[in-house]
């Protein structure tokens, strides 16, 4: 992979990334997370009515490891098992409970081998479906759509330092508050509403959560697929 640019949307301009500096309970933990869609960029940097900035940087990729969770080895469940690690669930019930041990043990990849991780991006809506999942109200089917509507975007985060080292600060945007909090507000409104409607029609043979306790699968299993 050469030469990317990469976005960062924010409340501020940041024109030196540092390792450590974020938030640890983000999808992948603790990391700088870019997308490489700078009107993306823009949504994220407007959580609110206030403007925001896209900063943008260039990342020289040639020596980094990329774990590439889109790449056809991987599922939705191996996302599924890294947000589970980072992000704060309520386990309300003992099927979620057996089900995230089983997600951690069975398809959690090695973070640790690499520099930085590109795959999707869970925003409160989204987040809620892959709760719905554990609980055992929708199949890994209706999971896996989910993950594609409302275009959600793809982000990629820097992990170590060497990744820190080799990224490049560009300059910035202004993201208009009004105008991209309203993008934003409407593009998830669309994922809930494209999500209420794929569960229509209930996934009576679809497989489950507790399915695939039962049945052990594991990576590969053409099913995820």
């Amino acid at each position: 992979m050469p030469r990317i640019t990469l976005y960062h949307g924010s409340q501020k301009i940041i024109s030196k990334p540092l390792l450590g500096a974020g938030k640890a309970y983000n999808d992948y933990g603790s990391g700088f997370y870019c997308t490489q869609n700078i009107e993306l960029a823009k949504e994220w940097a407007c959580p609110s009515l206030d403007d925001g900035f896209s900063n943008c940087y260039e990342l020289e990729t040639a020596d980094l490891r990329i774990l590439d969770l889109q790449a056809p080895e991987f599922s939705t469940l191996n996302w599924l098992a890294i947000l589970v690690c980072n992000r704060r669930f309520d386990l309300d019930t003992p099927v979620m409970r057996q089900g995230m041990s089983y997600l951690k043990n069975n398809f959690l990849p090695d973070l640790s081998a690499f520099d930085c991780i590109r795959g999707y991006r869970a925003d409160d809506s989204y987040f809620s479906f892959a709760r719905a999942f554990l609980s055992n109200q929708i199949s890994y089917s209706q999971l896996a759509n989910a993950m594609r509507l409302g275009k959600l975007g793809e982000q990629f985060v820097l992990k170590s330092q060497k990744a820190f080292d080799l990224i490049e600060f560009k300059g910035y945007e202004l993201a208009e508050g009004r105008r991209y909090y309203a993008l934003r507000s409407k593009r998830m409104e669309k994922a809930k509403e494209d999500y209420k409607k794929s569960l229509e029609n209930a996934d009576i043979s679809g497989l489950f959560i507790r399915d695939i306790i039962l049945q052990e699968v594991k990576n590969g299993d053409p099913r995820l697929r």
